[in-house]
């Protein structure tokens, strides 16, 4: 089967090439560069079934190959990325997911969008099912990043009962692993290289807000296994292990040996107070739940940091 990937050089989208790649199939990567890196790709690149594309997905999108799957995973992915370009943000979720159904419908390709948890906004429900519609501020600063992916939800439903392309939409919850940029904005790496550089690991609010923490390999074989599935509804992927960003902290910190302290900082604003995904759906209709608990994720996660810090 032929795969393209955009985003390919994000911490997603190369361990899904990646992962393809291991299962046999042909890969065409692309990704404009502005937040991936090229070398998360660069252990890729000889194989003869992969093919990278530097090409900016807002822009017309030509491929020569016949393409049986797309998975559009382009998009800045952290507050830092999507506040550093709100713009860019926007126009990958609308523009450059139309001109990726685009294709899947001339090359009759199935279609996966890398949707986001953050379509829920600062959620009054807790755990979130896929029927919950969110609770989003649309012209807050996460706006850009939460609406994006709910405009893209919507094109992408569009397509699939206008133009009858067989569509996916995952919701991804909090992943994290090895690849991830040490200055990426989020918990886990954040947390990482402060205990490792024996820096304070910064909480912001009082730590109270909860997260669930999804490794990397285990999202990706939920990635494949909706992929491949019959189903076109949103579905949750994400692990339902809910824990507190403080817990989170002194885990790193006892995992790390660090002796780093805490210190707090002001939330940012609309910063989600919980964050828990319902898992029901992909549980039941594609037999999938994730296997690594948070402290051997961790430890894995860890000794990659160490060694991308020469530590």
């Amino acid at each position: 089967m032929y795969f393209l990937v955009t985003g390919a050089a994000g911490f997603l989208g190369s361990h899904l090439c990646e992962y393809l790649l291991e299962k046999g199939h042909y890969v065409i990567g692309m990704d404009n560069l502005i937040t991936g890196n090229i070398k998360n790709l660069s252990h890729l690149l000889s194989n003869e079934k992969f093919k990278f594309i530097k090409h900016d997905v807002t822009k017309y999108i030509h491929i020569e190959e016949n393409i049986d799957y797309i998975l559009h995973f382009a998009s800045p992915a952290s507050p830092a990325d999507y506040l550093n370009y709100p713009i860019q943000t926007l126009k990958v979720g609308s523009l450059g997911t139309h001109k990726a159904l685009g294709l899947a419908k001339k090359k009759k390709a199935k279609f996966l969008l890398a949707s986001t948890s953050e379509v829920y906004g600062d959620p009054q429900v807790n755990p979130q099912s896929e029927n919950y519609w969110g609770n989003v501020n649309p012209i807050g600063p996460r706006g850009v990043y939460d609406e994006a992916k709910r405009f893209a939800e919507a094109l992408t439903m569009a397509y699939h009962r206008c133009h009858g392309v067989d569509t996916k939409i995952a919701r991804i919850f909090n992943t994290y692993g090895p690849r991830m940029r040490k200055n990426d904005g989020r918990a886990v790496p954040n947390f990482i290289t402060q205990a490792l550089t024996g820096s304070p690991l910064t909480v912001f609010g009082n730590g109270s807000q909860t997260r669930s923490f999804c490794y990397i390999s285990d999202l990706i074989e939920g990635v494949y296994k909706l992929l491949l599935s019959d189903i076109n509804e949103p579905v949750n992927l994400g692990n339902p292990n809910e824990i507190t960003i403080l817990e989170l902290a002194k885990k790193i910190i006892d995992l790390t040996g660090s002796k780093s302290d805490i210190i707090f900082k002001p939330l940012p604003e609309n910063d989600p107070k919980i964050r828990c995904p319902d898992i029901s759906v992909a549980k039941n209709n594609l037999d999938w739940q994730p296997k690594v608990n948070l402290e051997q994720g961790l430890i894995k996660t860890i000794n990659w940091f160490k060694s991308e810090l020469k530590i």
